[in-house]
């Protein structure tokens, strides 16, 4: 599946710019449905394939997102110092995403930056399965800020 890499690399300066994440502080990795399925299971213990899983570097958990909803629901951020130089992996599957942008409408390439912009703010500490609304409201803001709203 044709991603376009060097639009992604733009969209993700500007992001780190706006989050003051330093460059290098983070590796996205494009990965077939059959990867994130296995690593799903392995990690979260969730069958099937979803769009994003975020790896923090500090070990707290591996996180990940429903691919049916936007909704979030709760989160209590990980401690994060932007002086942190590594704060972890982000892995996306192309082909989830495409089947997401169709059902929310939008284009593939958007669906993809919200996907960093979602795989980034877990990487920071956000967790929407366990906050009360924080990650949403900040993820919310941000799209409008970086063109995704």
């Amino acid at each position: 599946m044709r991603v376009p890499v060097p639009a992604l690399e733009k969209f993700l300066a500007r992001a780190c710019r706006t989050l003051r994440l330093p460059g290098g502080s983070f590796t996205v990795c494009l990965v077939s449905d059959a990867e994130i399925s296995r690593w799903n299971a392995a990690y979260r213990g969730k069958q099937g394939a979803t769009d994003v899983l975020s790896f923090p570097a500090n070990g707290k958990r591996t996180i990940g997102r429903k691919t049916s909803s936007r909704k979030s629901r709760k989160n209590v951020p990980i401690p994060f110092s932007p002086r942190d130089s590594y704060i972890g992996d982000i892995a996306i599957a192309p082909a989830v995403a495409r089947r997401n942008a169709k059902t929310f409408g939008h284009a593939f390439e958007d669906e993809i930056r919200i996907l960093l912009l979602h795989g980034m703010l877990h990487l920071m500490g956000y967790d929407h399965e366990t906050d009360t609304g924080q990650m949403d409201r900040r993820e919310r803001r941000l799209r409008r800020v970086l063109g995704l709203a």
